[in-house]
């Protein structure tokens, strides 16, 4: 893939349409009929749909790379365990070197080069159980087998997953939207803006700009503070501000939309010197070749999963931003009753 633009997370041709757009479309409109016969096979029953014995909530996206869905998803499972239930996670695991076809259950202390690393840092978040899986409705059986108490599944991803039979479909989206708007590979889109679902969440400037989408609910992201990766040190932003100020800052980010992250840590008044690295990779003292020699950097909470081989001299520099999602006050009780509905006990 080509060089990101503006870490945006994706290549020039996907945020506006260029010479090499239409070189591509043609093969635009290939994936698109193959997605179109996927989906009839499974109308049809051709290929077998498989559903699990308590509802499930398939968190996506319809463009390729991260928008926000691993933040939604622990701040779902954690309103959902105050509200009673017992929700458990499944992911494909992304970059795990574990890939074949059996499950694997993650733990807060898994290794995130066999599990990935969205799912172990979701474990560390939400405590839920957690498994792992190229097919997911084998992970949701596997997790149910091992946690007969969980009432609820979360699957992270999974929109085009069609196997795995699901109760409610969320599309996140970000600041990006759906880029030049056009499918695979002339664009980022994975199915049309078009496609149903029952809820879309977002900043409330993007949701402006989508007709449909089912219910919409407006999402918010605000800093929760900086830790020392080593020792522990805590410090809100101003405080870090304050402690750093004149020193340059150095921000690292292997994540789906970096740029988003640096856009909020210079909004808190933190002048940073953004780098963005592949999402997924597993950190190496390398991507910090651009910083100053000794000073801070600003990692994210995915990236501090992925640091645990760096040098330690280079990890008592690292400090890890909290990213806090804030719900709107009507997305849990709405969640609820249509989970209510799901599992047959329909609430007023």
């Amino acid at each position: 893939m080509a060089r990101p633009a503006a870490h945006s997370g994706w290549p020039r041709w996907w945020l506006r349409r260029r010479p090499l757009t239409w070189v591509l479309w043609p093969l635009s409109l290939l994936f698109a009929a193959l997605s179109a016969l996927r989906r009839a096979l499974y109308r049809a029953g051709m290929l077998r749909v498989e559903r699990v014995d308590v509802p499930v909530v398939v968190v996506g996206n319809l463009t390729v790379g991260g928008s926000g869905k691993t933040p939604l998803i622990a701040a779902l499972a954690l309103g959902l365990q105050q509200a009673g239930w017992h929700p458990g996670i499944i992911s494909r695991g992304y970059g795990r070197k574990s890939a074949g076809n059996a499950s694997l259950r993650v733990c807060k202390d898994s290794d995130p080069a066999l599990c990935g690393d969205e799912p172990v840092l979701l474990a560390r978040l939400t405590g839920c159980p957690v498994q792992v899986g190229r097919n997911r409705a084998q992970a949701a059986r596997d997790l149910r087998a091992a946690h007969p108490a969980v009432d609820v599944l979360l699957s992270d991803d999974g929109l085009q997953h069609l196997a795995l039979g699901r109760d409610l479909e969320l599309v996140v989206v970000d600041q990006r939207l759906w880029g030049n708007g056009l499918l695979l590979p002339a664009g980022p889109m994975r199915e049309s803006p078009e496609r149903p679902r029952d809820a879309t969440l977002g900043p409330t400037t993007v949701l402006q700009r989508i007709d449909g989408g089912g219910r919409h609910f407006a999402l918010t992201r605000v800093l929760d503070g900086m830790t020392r990766l080593s020792g522990g040190e805590r410090l809100s932003p101003a405080q870090f501000a304050q402690h750093f100020a004149g020193q340059p800052l150095g921000a690292l980010a292997g994540i789906g939309h970096p740029g988003q992250f640096f856009a909020m840590l210079q909004a808190a008044g933190l002048p940073v010197h953004g780098v963005a690295v592949g999402d997924h990779q597993a950190l190496t003292d390398a991507d910090f070749a651009a910083f100053d020699a000794h000073c801070p950097v600003l990692i994210t909470e995915k990236d501090a999963i992925k640091s645990v081989h760096l040098p330690p001299a280079l990890r008592e520099r690292l400090w890890v931003v909290g990213l806090r999602l804030e719900l709107p006050d009507d997305l849990l009780p709405w969640l609820h009753h249509k989970l209510e509905i799901a599992r047959g006990h329909p609430t007023s």
